[in-house]
Parts: C-alpha cells; sequence; structure tokens
C-alpha cells in the first residue's frame, strides 16, 4: 500500500507511547490519521499537532468504539490502516500465598476478566468493524482494500511469573491473527501482529535509568529497550509490504523472557 493523504488510518491507544509513535510516522508520510484513545487531554493536544483527529474511545465499551468509527468516518472517510495498540497490563499469580498471613489467594477473575476484555476482546472489536469499512471501499492496484495490524507481546509465548492474564490476552491476539488474515483474504484486506520485547514506553515513565539500563542490558542486541520509533517502523513496512500477511512477528532484539 502506498502511504499519501489518499490513505486514511485508525490507531488505538494513539495518544501516547507506540501508538503516538505510529501516529506520527503515518502522519509524517501523510496519511489522515485518528487517534482512538481514553485519554482526552494528550489525544486533543496529539491530534492538534499532526492534524489528526482524536476520538475520545474506550475500545472495551461497544457504544464508545462505534461512536469513535462514526467520528472517524465522518471526518476522515473510510480508514484503510488500523493499528491497534490500545491495551492494559495487569500483574498477579494464578494462586499464591500471602506472604503476611499465609493464606492462599487465588487470582482475582475480574482483573483477569478486564484485561482479556481490553486487550483480546477490544482489538477484536476494532479489528472487525474497520474490516467491515474496508470491504465497502474500492480495491487498490493489486487489489489491496486495507490492512489491519495488532500489538501483541512477547509475553504471548513467554509470558513470565504472574503474566497469566497480560499473556492470555497477547497470546489471543497471536492466535486470531492468521484466521483473520484468512477470513479477509480474499476481500484484499491483510492482517498482521506485532509482538514487542522491552520497549520504552509511559510504562516506564519515571522509572529510574538505571533500572530502564538493567532491563535493556537483558536484550541480546541491541542491549537496551526499544525505541516506540521502531515499532512504528514497523507498522510502515507491514503496510507497504504486501506479501506480509497473516504474520506473527517478534520485534524484541533476540529477548527471551526468563521465567521472572
Amino acid at each position: 500500500m502506498k502511504l499519501d493523504k489518499e490513505i486514511a488510518a485508525i490507531i488505538t491507544g494513539g495518544a501516547s507511547g507506540l501508538g503516538e509513535a505510529t501516529a506520527r510516522a503515518l502522519s509524517a508520510r501523510g496519511v489522515r490519521v485518528a487517534l482512538f484513545d481514553r485519554d482526552r487531554e494528550k489525544g486533543e493536544a496529539l491530534a492538534k499537532e499532526l492534524g489528526a483527529v482524536f476520538c475520545e474511545t474506550d475500545v472495551a465499551d461497544e457504544a464508545s468504539v462505534d461512536g469513535a468509527f462514526g467520528k472517524s468516518r465522518g471526518v476522515l472517510g473510510e480508514a484503510r490502516i488500523l493499528v491497534c495498540c490500545a491495551g492494559v497490563g495487569y500483574a498477579q499469580k494464578t494462586a499464591s500465598r500471602d506472604r503476611a498471613t499465609g493464606n492462599v489467594i487465588a487470582h482475582d477473575v475480574g482483573y483477569f476478566s478486564r484485561t482479556v476484555e481490553i486487550n483480546l476482546i477490544g482489538t477484536f472489536r476494532c479489528l472487525s468493524k474497520a474490516a467491515a469499512g474496508m470491504l465497502s471501499l474500492e480495491a487498490l492496484a493489486g487489489g489491496e482494500r486495507g490492512v489491519i495490524v495488532n500489538t501483541a507481546s512477547i509475553a504471548a509465548e513467554d509470558g513470565q511469573i504472574g503474566q497469566v492474564a497480560y499473556s492470555a490476552s497477547k497470546g489471543g491476539i497471536v492466535g486470531m491473527t492468521l484466521p483473520a488474515a484468512r477470513d479477509l483474504s480474499r476481500e484484499g484486506v491483510r492482517v498482521c501482529a506485532i509482538l514487542p520485547g522491552l520497549f520504552d514506553t509511559p510504562l516506564f515513565a519515571g522509572a529510574p535509568e538505571e533500572m530502564k539500563r538493567k532491563l535493556g542490558s537483558q536484550v541480546p542486541f541491541p542491549s537496551r529497550l526499544g525505541l516506540p520509533s521502531e515499532y512504528a517502523a514497523l507498522v510502515l513496512h507491514i503496510c507497504e509490504n504486501v506479501m506480509l500477511n497473516g504474520a506473527s512477528l517478534r520485534l524484541d532484539g533476540a529477548l527471551r523472557m526468563p521465567p521472572r
């Protein structure tokens, strides 16, 4: 797909981190961008800077997502690109002992459900609605109608202690990427997933530089945290390389996470 002003893109979680970097990269290529995010302050500021459209969105809420798609389509038209970056992380063991009392504690199912609702179902909710819109468009040269990039995590394959909910949600994203690509292949819509490793995102905001250095030193090469711009560069390549379809790509500097 040629990236230019004729193309509209939606980025969920677009107000910060990997989503912000992707919005900046696409906008720099002339693509018209809609930012879906819950953070109105950051979202509106970035939209103003980029000449983008901000749509306050909770990907776990059907009505909120429908409203965001309606606003985006009303301003930009139908999007040919969707990048799903919205997500949350939550740490708790499957079952554990309270160190103070010795009592056994089961994982809070509410937190597990919320993590899956946002990360997995929220991704699918946006994927399905964006794909339906893409199918209404005329095909571009070569028969392509659109491309969807999901964001999973290396935790989908290397889940650590306490990551059972997060890993399950991200593993689900990997699991649905190939069948979604197959579902949409006859219509010229591609679907891929990126599995980022350790990236310098708002998750580490306020963390001491020494802590970030130690985390980065675990990465074989380059031995540092990944940059959001490097994630965005892979998104751009997926959009432009029509042979990338149904793939789940690790972006991790050869890192394989240990148990903890």
